[in-house]
């Protein structure tokens, strides 16, 4: 079996939206791609600015063994982090794709 036979997926955007999240990871499973998500077991009181500095750090490091990214941006919404996440992909020519399309204008 060829080993980039299913396409790589990380999913980005708010903490706030688990439950879309979720949703999307199924879908996207079941359409056959690997799909990475941030880790939503970390309690918020257990997140040190140096623990948030490292999760970041992991999950540009998912990025990078990813073939794209698909933006969670309910109700349009796109926080810093999310944002650094997209400028990261598109200066590693990662493909980007949008749960809501964006106005670019």
């Amino acid at each position: 079996m060829s080993e980039n036979k299913y396409n790589i997926i990380t999913l980005c955007g708010s903490m706030n939206f688990e439950e879309e999240f979720i949703k999307m990871q199924e879908k996207l499973t079941l359409q056959g791609n690997i799909v990475f998500t941030p880790n939503f077991c970390i309690k918020k009181d257990k997140i040190t600015l140096d623990t948030k500095k490292m999760l970041d750090e992991i999950h540009k490091q998912k990025i990078d063994m990813s073939n794209e990214i698909y933006v969670i941006n309910c109700g349009g919404y796109i926080g810093e982090s999310t944002k650094s996440e997209i400028e990261y992909a598109k200066a590693n020519g990662k493909k980007i794709s949008y749960l809501e399309n964006i106005n670019n204008s």
